[in-house]
């Protein structure tokens, strides 16, 4: 018997848990699904009396000849009748559900009052996963210690706490050695969904056992060696006194760039007119959503600002047939082989965990076999296909999510994606090189706007910032709301006002809160617990004016340190075109090009973005 279910916030804050009968025809009404190419979205909508289906966009496409290698699927409709019992629970009454397999999978569920039984939900086409991952959006399921079939359901405010528990192992330091074995999982894993009780985290299983915060720190320190920088030991640095900065001027941002005003650049035969008044319109406001489609395309690199449109619809259909040939690949992989490759079995593993977990909230993404979650894996396991050595690691959905809801097309959003991870892609090396530049670059700029505060958090063994290692990773996609994470990309995509621009991001938002933090006597377990909350509290437009009025105030200084010219690329010697978030040229047709570019811009930066000390 086929069930649907859902789980949904009464007003009250309760979660309810609801499931009930399928029939086995499908209803395409109101839904967003992959058309028949799987390249483009489309949206299927119920008409009194007949059915009909929309493009979302009216392009022909041009990607037909490689239907084999895609797939469509549809939600099934609700039954009026059945025989089958409906069923409304709350899940904070749910205390345990365990998973039987009879030919199919079913689960039962076992109420907190044993007086009261609900009856086996059975999957036989499939689905008891969904389910789970579903019901994890609202509660902590966790596994029982004797039985591994059996999860434990526990109630939202009691899974906040659990789940920072569970990551600090007894005394073990739970949380040090799952961020030292695997910082990418643990970051956005675990300390994504902490949003209380990490004063209390850090510690053993019994109170005498609570470590002292310095203790933690230096084990932290461990794991991104060579994040440590002795003004002492440490030669060639540049000692200087402490900067007087000046005023920070006012800045003035105005309204998203709109689709009239995108078209008025435009020459009669496409090409881009006026490109730097252009990105410096889009750096002040952003664009209205019918321009990002197009837009993005040029601020990624994917699209050459100076070509033609009949230049752009023929690289368009030369990188189509690029990326099916690599998208045929994975697809034609049997069984089989794939019991042979373990790499390429691990990474399709971590990318269908993700990716049922990614943006689920967000319609494009939302309820179960959703098609836009089969282009989001498609594209990510195409990826591995493009750059095997690096393949898929956590926190690249986070990456492309935003990018496919754009394109709404599975070819676009590919090279979009391919891209940014240009940009993106010493953050998820395995020695982590890009994180470990961008935070001592970013430990050297606080140093210089505000030396008292830099001061403040070294007191506290916070002043390897690695409370900012997830808004760096993933340039804050889980601190802003979608909407506000579109607005920030494509403002940093310009590579305005100055290079390493998402640095002074990160110092803007700092600034807003190190008042808070140095007046409450923050110590090293609350600065991570405040920073932490901080998600989803963001104002965007305030950070953006606050930043570049950062940049602003430092670019005026006079006496401003070389290697702090060097990190926001202000010398004329320091701004090379493959810097992370500068203005990029027409993105390299083969992969090794392209990280070539990338490895030069690192061995540059790597001697020279940390030699200075500050003494007040």
């Amino acid at each position: 018997m086929l069930t649907a279910f859902s789980s949904s916030p009464c007003q009250d804050g309760e979660i309810i848990v609801e499931y009930r009968p399928l029939e086995d025809s499908v209803d395409p009404s109101n839904m967003l699904c992959a058309g028949k190419d799987s390249s483009s979205v489309m949206e299927w909508a119920q008409c009194p009396g007949e059915r009909s289906h929309q493009l979302l966009e009216t392009q022909q496409s041009y990607e037909t000849e490689w239907d084999m290698v895609n797939a469509v699927s549809f939600k099934r409709k609700p039954s009026s009748s059945s025989t089958f019992k409906h069923c409304l629970t709350s899940a904070s009454d749910l205390r345990s559900i365990t998973i039987k397999e009879e030919g199919w999978s079913y689960l039962v569920f076992k109420l907190k009052e044993s007086s009261t039984s609900l009856p086996a939900l059975h999957f036989h086409q499939g689905g008891s996963t969904e389910f789970l991952d579903s019901l994890r959006r609202y509660s902590l399921l966790s596994e029982a210690p004797d039985d591994d079939t059996c999860f434990l359901v526990s109630t939202p405010n009691r899974a906040l706490s659990q789940s920072f528990e569970n990551l600090l192992d007894d005394n073990n330091f739970g949380l040090v050695h799952k961020l030292k074995k695997d910082p990418y999982v643990t970051t956005l894993g675990s300390f994504s969904k902490v949003t209380n009780y990490i004063f209390d985290a850090i510690r053993g299983s019994e109170e005498q056992h609570q470590r002292p915060p310095e203790e933690v720190a230096d084990l932290l320190g461990e794991i991104i060696p060579g994040l440590e920088i002795n003004q002492q030991e440490e030669p060639g640095f540049e000692v200087i006194t402490r900067i007087d900065l000046g005023t920070r001027p006012e800045v003035q941002r105005r309204g998203p760039l709109s689709a009239e005003d995108w078209a008025k650049h435009l020459d009669p035969e496409g090409r881009m007119l006026n490109i730097a008044h252009l990105k410096q319109v889009i750096f002040k406001g952003g664009l209205c959503h019918a321009v990002r489609k197009e837009a993005w395309k040029f601020l990624l690199g994917y699209f050459p600002w100076d070509s033609t449109l009949e230049e752009r619809k023929a690289l368009q259909r030369a990188k189509t047939d690029e990326y099916f040939r690599m998208k045929l690949q994975w697809k034609s992989v049997s069984e089989e082989q794939e019991r042979r490759n373990s790499r390429l079995r691990d990474y399709r593993s971590l990318i269908e965990k993700d990716v049922n977990r990614t943006d689920r909230t967000n319609r494009f993404y939302e309820g179960i076999d959703n098609p836009g979650l089969v282009l989001l894996h498609d594209i990510l396991m195409t990826y591995c296909m493009y750059d095997f050595d690096l393949g898929y690691v956590q926190g690249m959905s986070d990456l492309l999510s935003p990018i496919l809801y754009v394109m709404e097309n599975e070819v676009d959003a590919f090279w979009c994606f391919v891209s940014f991870m240009d940009q993106m892609h010493q953050n998820f090396e395995e020695q982590m090189q890009g994180m470990k530049t961008q935070l001592i670059q970013l430990s050297t700029l606080l140093r210089l706007l505000d030396l008292a505060f830099w001061n403040y958090l070294e007191s506290q063994d916070s002043g390897y910032l690695y409370f900012c290692f997830r808004w760096l990773l993933i340039r804050f996609k889980r601190e802003l709301s979608f909407q506000d994470v579109l607005r920030l990309w494509e403002v940093m995509w310009t590579g305005l006002p100055c290079q390493n621009f998402h640095l002074l991001v990160c110092c803007a938002i700092l600034d807003s809160e190190k008042h808070k933090i140095m007046e409450e006597n923050y110590g090293f377990n609350e600065i991570l617990k405040h920073i932490n909350e901080l998600s989803m509290k963001l104002d965007i437009e305030e950070i953006l004016h606050k930043a570049e009025a950062i940049c602003l105030q430092i670019k005026s200084c006079k006496d401003l340190p070389h290697s702090i010219s060097d990190i926001l690329g202000f010398t004329t010697d320091a701004a090379e075109p493959g810097s992370q978030e500068s203005p990029r040229p027409a993105r390299p047709t083969h992969q090794q090009e392209a990280f070539s570019n990338g490895h030069g811009h690192l061995r540059e930066t790597s001697h020279n973005s940390c030699k200075v000390a500050f003494i007040s």
